[in-house]
């Protein structure tokens, strides 16, 4: 691991970064899938910094409860964007605690309903409270909105939700921009599927589709490569090529104003399989891009990132491709 680090540093030289380091991650037989998910959160500058002030600030608390080292068994789920979700989850879950635990002199602590990709707080009465919003939750966090139209009566209701990553279904030859539109494109509601209106009190056909209501600061990109096929009974990987670009414009929101992100992580699965494969990640710090497999570092050209867009043949030697993208808002023009 060290020397990973050193062979970095004699490479960049005098453009090393000061205060920072570069280490590799040992993998423990199959736990790739960790380690690139991990690297790619260290590099992610508001999530790390705000994790070592926390570790900072309760370092000498005299809490016997482990928390994330105890629940390692469950880690062993062999995909990243599972581990990923169980991760995000599980600090929220530790930090609501926490929180909990603080004011309990001053009210009863509330049970937490578990929703998928965020908790909302219920009180023992079923009227729902403001969930707290912890420091996860400000870095990853964003807010969709479900908009459903009648087509009898055009009454438009809408719903919010709140998310920690996107889940994107992909295309051979696409875009991250085709896929965020294809989110958000419009389904029609009729037949079995027609949608009960409130104000006609029935079921009539309508029109549905999900817009972005708030962007969260840290974008974080899931490309579903793994696809359930019927006719053969079990998940195939699709390696389609789909192009994801160094600065993302993100222009399918309520306020239908441009939001600017700029990429500086993608975890790569490698394989032809879900079932075995292997993962790494590419991390951009300081204006250079480094790629990490396990325990090994080292420095990568730019360009050498679009290699990790996916194949334009369905039957191709390249088995390396994008599957979590880690996409960071850009204010004042700069990122990290």
């Amino acid at each position: 691991m060290g020397a990973a680090g050193s062979k970095l540093e004699k490479a960049l030289g005098d453009q090393f970064p000061e205060g920072e380091r570069y280490f590799g991650l040992e993998n423990f037989g199959n736990t790739c899938y960790c380690n690139s998910v991990l690297q790619a959160l260290y590099f992610c500058v508001p999530f790390r910094e705000q994790l070592l002030e926390y570790y900072s600030n309760n370092k000498n608390l005299a809490d016997a409860d482990e928390n994330l080292l105890t629940c390692l068994a469950d880690l062993f789920m062999q995909d990243a964007h599972e581990f990923l979700n169980y991760l995000l989850n599980e600090l929220v879950d530790i930090l609501e605690k926490e929180a909990s635990t603080a004011k309990s002199d001053q009210e009863t602590s509330s049970p937490t309903e578990k929703i998928a990709n965020g908790p909302t707080s219920v009180h023992a009465n079923g009227v729902k409270k403001e969930p707290l919003v912890t420091w996860v939750h400000k870095n990853f966090q964003g807010i969709l909105t479900n908009e459903t139209k009648c087509l009898r009566c055009e009454t438009v209701t809408a719903r919010d939700e709140t998310f920690l990553d996107l889940s994107l279904d992909i295309e051979q030859n696409s875009s991250i921009t085709s896929c965020l539109k294809n989110f958000s494109s419009t389904e029609t509601l009729n037949a079995e599927d027609k949608f009960f209106c409130d104000k006609c009190c029935s079921l009539q056909e309508a029109q549905k589709r999900m817009k972005i209501k708030k962007p969260p600061h840290i974008l974080v990109i899931h490309l579903k490569r793994f696809k359930y096929i019927e006719q053969l009974g079990r998940y195939k990987k699709l390696s389609y090529r789909v192009v994801f670009p160094l600065e993302l414009k993100l222009s399918n929101t309520v306020e239908d104003a441009d939001t600017e992100y700029s990429l500086f992580a993608v975890v790569v699965h490698v394989g032809s399989g879900p079932n075995h494969g292997h993962y790494v990640s590419l991390v951009k710090s300081h204006n250079h891009w480094l790629f990490f497999d396990d325990e090994n570092v080292e420095m990568i050209d730019e360009s050498a990132v679009q290699t990790f867009f996916g194949s334009a043949q369905e039957y191709s030697s390249n088995t390396d491709h994008g599957y979590i993208l880690f996409y960071e808002r850009v204010s004042n023009g700069s990122t990290s």
